[in-house]
């Protein structure tokens, strides 16, 4: 049965060993991450009526065809945005979040992995991307439930962007179906082994953001990589 430091003490030694190319790798799925919720953020907490709303209250003193030209503008640029952010989820980033998982994972026995692998996961692009889509298809799906049962199931997919990697002639529900099983009795101590990072990101506050560049997140990301070596038993 693996323990929480046990597997912070393996990700933390493999990230040491290979500073600076996990350092990079970590930025670049941190920075699109960050990117993709930002975008996602800002046209997901307000719906296209709303945005109208607002920029019809704005420019209110305006004559009536300069309203509607302004609230036509705003809906416009709301709808490309999203569109822009979807697509850049699903057929950039994702690729990229398989191949930085694939970096992490193989930087475990191997301190001289490159930087370059993170392309890796733009390998075999097709069926990266498919299965990648639908696994993030169900997780919107639980999270329209409640926000738990999608917290929960995030859990549950956590090992997907690896076993595309490693198994790539399972397709994606199979794929989904063995993260699945992976993680079954492993998720409560997945998300403590998560929340045990909490004290750095809070610190990283007082160093701008810097500490979770160089040291927060290519550490957490370094140690998720242990954890699948540990449950697949590689």
């Amino acid at each position: 049965m693996w323990s929480i430091g046990q597997m912070k003490e393996r990700g933390r030694l493999a990230f040491k060993a290979n500073y600076w190319p996990c350092v990079l790798v970590a930025f670049v799925m941190s920075l699109l991450t960050g990117v993709s919720s930002g975008i996602s953020g800002f046209h997901g907490k307000n719906s296209a009526d709303e945005y109208a709303q607002q920029a019809t209250d704005t420019f209110n003193g305006l004559p009536v065809q300069g309203k509607e030209v302004i609230v036509t503008a705003v809906i416009s640029i709301v709808a490309i945005v999203s569109l822009i952010s979807i697509l850049l989820s699903i057929f950039v980033f994702s690729p990229l979040e398989v191949g930085g998982s694939h970096f992490f994972k193989k930087n475990l026995v191997d301190p001289n992995t490159e930087f370059s692998e993170i392309g890796k996961g733009f390998n075999n692009y097709g069926a990266t991307v498919g299965k990648m889509l639908l696994m993030n298809i169900y997780l919107f799906l639980w999270f329209l439930l409640f926000i738990i049962p999608g917290i929960v199931k995030s859990y549950s997919y956590r090992m997907v962007p690896y076993l595309i990697k490693d198994h790539p002639e399972l397709s994606a529900s199979e794929v989904i179906t063995m993260s699945r099983q992976m993680m079954n009795g492993n998720k409560w101590r997945a998300f403590l082994l998560d929340l045990s990072f909490i004290g750095w990101i809070l610190l990283s506050v007082f160093t701008l953001g810097l500490l979770n560049i160089f040291w927060t997140f290519p550490y957490m990301y370094s140690t998720s990589a242990a954890l699948y070596r540990e449950l697949k038993g590689i």
